[in-house]
């Protein structure tokens, strides 16, 4: 904890910043690529957000209390610069953040960066049946091995809606794959 509070420290003060803020982008930014990845699916969208969301953390760190962990905070900023991505693909074509969802798994086939099969194909298009935040609670917990007390703090939501949210996930998405 001491070593986060030196490192925020760093971070906030004008001679050390710029030499803090490249350790964070070095840190932070194979974890927040693969976090992004996992919500808007497409390579070149997530470079996107995740250069607006080192932008954001930048313009931001002035703003940020120490109330939550660092990781929290900067987890929280990917995750809304994702999801915003999302929502204005639906709000420009005039169709649902899940219709957004089922068009960008549709078009991994065609990502010269997808390197799965037809097995995480498949679970790829059950997940994109989820609705929004089962999707998002179930992508952290199953393919990024968050804990659940750290995404209660990245999203704003209880330990016990998380693992119920989860455990719904799982199941529909068991249901999707054997009907499918």
């Amino acid at each position: 904890m001491d070593d986060e509070k030196e490192f925020i420290a760093a971070l906030l003060n004008p001679k050390t910043q710029n030499n803090a803020f490249r350790q964070l982008v070095a840190r932070y930014n194979r974890p927040l690529y693969s976090h992004i990845r996992n919500i808007v699916l497409n390579h070149d969208d997530t470079d996107d957000v995740l250069q607006n969301t080192f932008i954001k953390i930048f313009q931001n760190l002035k703003n940020f209390k120490g109330e939550s962990k660092l990781f929290s905070w900067i987890y929280r900023i990917a995750t809304n610069e994702a999801l915003t991505l999302i929502s204005q693909r639906a709000k420009k074509g005039g169709i649902t953040n899940e219709e957004v969802n089922e068009r960008a798994v549709q078009n991994l086939v065609a990502d010269e960066y997808f390197e799965g099969d037809a097995i995480q194909l498949k679970l790829q298009q059950a997940v994109a049946s989820l609705p929004e935040k089962q999707q998002l609670v179930f992508k952290m917990r199953y393919f990024e091995e968050i804990k659940y007390e750290e995404m209660s703090e990245i999203l704003g939501t209880s330990v016990g809606a998380l693992k119920a949210s989860y455990h719904h996930a799982v199941k529909k998405i068991e249901d999707y794959v054997t009907t499918h």
